[in-house]
């Protein structure tokens, strides 16, 4: 079954605030953000983001975040989300904030919710690519191939440590279930 990230916004917690959190140098999140903002305000919620450049920007972010009720946290899958995912996931589930990541690595390792590339189907999807340059395809005529499959992974003794019970249909339309 098919997952789109508006659906998800529609059946996840109610937050009137998201905070995406991102590494404060990346440029290319920027087109991200204004996604969530526009997918995110028809939900009623509003943005406030949240760039990072180290531990402690980390840790100011969910403190600030914290103080409101009703919100949320978007961990943007980059480098630094991703080295940092240890305090992340910590901070998330010490101040009681719902949390979907951009990389299915956090889900196991105790954050709430992943909706992400499937990593294999692109690996296995380079390896198509890699064969055609063998058999003498130049890779400048190879066209740009964006991810075609996602995994929705959801861990729901987070969402119990948390207090948030998660929707079934939510339930149903994940790839991975962590009980």
């Amino acid at each position: 079954m098919k997952v789109r990230p508006r659906s998800l916004l529609k059946s996840a917690a109610r937050t009137s605030t998201v905070m995406p959190l991102f590494r404060r140098s990346s440029r290319a999140v920027r087109a991200s953000i204004s996604c969530a903002r526009i997918g995110l305000s028809r939900n009623a919620a509003s943005v406030v983001s949240a760039p990072c450049g180290s531990t402690a920007d980390i840790e100011a972010a969910f403190a600030a975040r914290s103080r409101e009720s009703g919100g949320g946290v978007i961990g943007i899958a980059d480098t630094f989300i991703t080295e940092h995912r240890d305090l992340i996931i910590a901070l998330a589930a010490r101040y009681r904030l719902p949390a979907i990541y951009g990389n299915r690595i956090f889900v196991p390792l105790g954050g709430l919710l992943a909706y992400s590339a499937d990593f294999p189907d692109i690996f296995h999807r380079a390896a198509g690519y890699v064969d055609r340059i063998l058999r003498g395809a130049r890779p400048g005529e190879l066209p740009v191939q964006a991810p075609a499959k996602f995994t929705l992974s959801v861990n729901l003794k987070a969402a119990r440590a948390i207090g948030l019970a998660l929707p079934e249909a939510l339930i149903a339309r994940a790839d991975e279930v962590i009980e």
